[in-house]
């Protein structure tokens, strides 16, 4: 994970959107009762994460969502026979990025923005509404690692998202992006040196 050195305060804490218990007890669920309410549950626990993997690796709102329903389909298809949470988040993500490479229309083509690493929690930042200037800071602070881990190439821009935000381990790193453990160190530790280059 990033170090409070390496990422802003103001940020919120690297949030696993998989988490093992979670997933422990929806896929126990799922084996237990089939098709009706487990599976309900299931993808819709799963939308939000797989669409904004999705626009990080699409790199455009269209083929994001094309990518988010392929994912939801194949989870609809295959989650029956996922026995362990890890492994089914694994797969996850590896699916979504298997249907972005599939279906983007051009490598051209980069996201919008990356908001949406923090966007969605923002009311989770502060324990306690911060006064108008804190907020101006937090604002500012937030917007420049925005930008900054939107600069990173996209290699090292997909490693630092499954692990410093995801929080994927690295050998479930190198699983999804098809890479070695040692390949998703190196990316990493650059995304990192760029990312404090571009904050200081």
């Amino acid at each position: 994970m990033l170090t409070a050195q390496e990422m802003p305060p103001t940020l919120p804490a690297p949030h696993r959107h998989a988490d093992s218990a979670r997933y422990a007890a929806l896929l126990a669920d799922l084996s237990r009762d089939g098709d009706g309410p487990a599976m309900e549950k299931l993808l819709t626990d799963v939308q939000a994460l797989a669409y904004r993997f999705s626009l990080l690796v699409c790199g455009n709102a269209a083929d994001a969502e094309d990518a988010m329903q392929d994912a939801l389909l194949q989870t609809y298809k295959s989650a029956r026979r996922i026995r362990k949470p890890d492994a089914f988040r694994t797969w996850l993500y590896r699916t979504v990025k298997n249907s972005c490479l599939m279906s983007r229309r051009t490598a051209a083509h980069e996201p919008s923005h990356v908001g949406s690493l923090d966007e969605e929690r923002a009311n989770e930042v502060a324990a306690a509404a911060p006064n108008p200037e804190e907020q101006t800071a937090a604002g500012e602070q937030r917007h420049r690692f925005r930008a900054a881990f939107q600069s990173l190439p996209r290699p090292y821009r997909l490693v630092a998202f499954l692990r410093d935000v995801e929080g994927l381990s690295t050998r479930e790193v190198a699983e999804v992006v098809g890479i070695s453990e040692d390949n998703v160190k190196q990316r990493l530790h650059r995304a990192r040196t760029l990312l404090r280059k571009a904050l200081a």
